[in-house]
């Protein structure tokens, strides 16, 4: 079995794509509407992409590029960790807004991603962890039950190998490992054409990098497009030959959003829409369990037409379809599961919005599901870029991807395959676009 993905025909997508090494590449196909795009088009806008120094780590040079669409909206990405530090949209009265958590420093970073593996709590014992503000997620984003899993693949030279990883999550492997994706500093190219600018940031994992199997080379383009989009492309490659080790990968982003603005404080009252009948109950452990999909009808975690974040989060009297000791909302401290996205292809997977400035998020993506975050583990212990603390709720995230654990479920009916044999390449796009104005308060899927 192998990965696949569908992307777009967009000319601005094929326009962004970065030339890997050749191999065998997973079927694209499918297009997006346009009135999948709601907002208003900007022909006469003019994107920008510029760089400076930001720093070095481990001795090697790290920069803040700043993408523009021309339209209001601001990117700025560093190379380490092929990281989203801040994204600036304007409001409806025209104002600029960043609407992503992040850090001011390079060092802030640094001290936050590594701390799982220095063993140094930072700043303060007991506070809130890594939190992987904006990285790039891999090789795999989520969680893999007992720090191990068995490749089950055909056509490889693997298939039955157990392979051992980081527990850096209680059991679990989280989010890559303790020098996950985050943690190293991609090499950068940027282009632009008519109504982009681009960013490709790559990297090479080798075989055994945090215990996975097989050389992959990843490349992560931004592209911020005169429409007010910021379009992440993943191309992930296995180096290894047709029949070699075959892995798993399962990318994404961990952009925190809070579109009242990165220091407004609780997200509660911002609304927010998921395209999924279904959503994934987990253990104690955060490990999605049996039946791994549940209605979502009738509990806190229908989310099919537009709600504020707040209002069920902690209504742990209704049911949420489970029947042990713990609802889901104890277990979790709120949001953290995977919602199983309605249809397949790219397509529209949530829509969020703030009613005070007016700021809508539309999400996009061809993944199969998404990972809606309520920030639980925020304790005010870190100051992000507007100088403030971030607390419990102070943002939320919308990881597009494949569903947590997969690789224990490999084959399994219900579960997208996440196992890249030798010579292919996964390809796989989202979208976060911003518009203003009106409502979504009857939006519905």
């Amino acid at each position: 079995m192998s990965y696949q993905s569908r992307l777009p025909k967009s000319p601005l997508a094929a326009l962004a794509v970065v030339a890997l090494a050749a191999g065998t590449t997973t079927a694209l196909s499918g297009a997006v509407p346009a009135a999948a795009f709601p907002g208003i088009h900007h022909p006469h806008a003019h994107p920008t992409i510029t760089s400076q120094p930001w720093g070095d780590f481990e001795g090697q040079t790290v920069d803040l590029y700043t993408l523009t669409s021309g339209a209001g909206m601001k990117v700025t990405i560093t190379n380490f960790g092929a990281t989203v530090q801040s994204l600036w949209v304007p409001d409806r009265r025209g104002r600029s807004v960043d609407v992503a958590l992040g850090f001011p420093t390079l060092s802030d970073y640094v001290n936050d991603f590594l701390q799982q593996h220095t063993g140094v709590a930072w700043p303060l014992s007991g506070g809130s962890g890594d939190t992987y503000f904006g990285a790039t997620i891999g090789r795999y984003a989520n969680r893999i039950a007992d720090h191990s899993f068995t490749m089950v693949c055909s056509n490889c030279s693997n298939n039955g190998v157990t392979y051992t990883l980081p527990a850096n999550n209680g059991t679990n492997t989280l989010h890559g490992g303790d020098l996950g994706w985050n943690t190293k500093v991609w090499s950068a190219s940027t282009s632009q054409g008519p109504g982009y600018v681009a960013l490709a940031l790559s990297l090479t994992s080798p075989d055994g990098d945090e215990g996975f199997p097989a050389s992959v080379t990843a490349t992560v383009t931004y592209t911020v497009t005169t429409d007010n989009e910021l379009r992440i492309r993943y191309d992930i490659t296995n180096n290894e030959p047709v029949g070699g080790k075959a892995t798993v990968v399962n990318p994404t982003n961990h952009l925190y959003f809070n579109l009242a603005g990165e220091s407004s404080g609780p997200v509660f009252d911002q609304l927010l829409a998921i395209n999924a009948d279904r959503y994934s109950p987990i253990d104690t452990n955060f490990i999605p369990t049996a039946p791994y999909q549940l209605s979502v009808a009738g509990t806190p975690f229908d989310f099919r037409h537009p709600k504020p974040i707040g209002r069920d989060i902690t209504n742990v009297s209704s049911p949420d379809g489970t029947s042990g000791p713990f609802p889901q909302l104890v277990i979790a401290h709120g949001y953290d599961h995977n919602w199983v996205l309605n249809g397949s292809g790219y397509r529209l997977a949530a829509v969020a919005q703030d009613r005070g400035t007016g700021i809508t998020l539309w999400t996009y993506t061809d993944q199969p599901g998404v990972q809606f975050y309520s920030g639980n583990f925020l304790v005010g212990d870190l100051t992000g870029t507007g100088g403030h603390t971030y607390r419990q709720t102070s943002g939320f995230t919308l990881e597009t991807q494949h569903f947590p654990d997969s690789p224990h479920h490999i084959g399994e009916p219900g579960w997208p395959s996440v196992v890249l044999n030798g010579g292919q390449t996964l390809s796989s796009m989202t979208t976060y676009r911003f518009t203003t104005g009106g409502t979504i308060t009857h939006f519905g899927f």
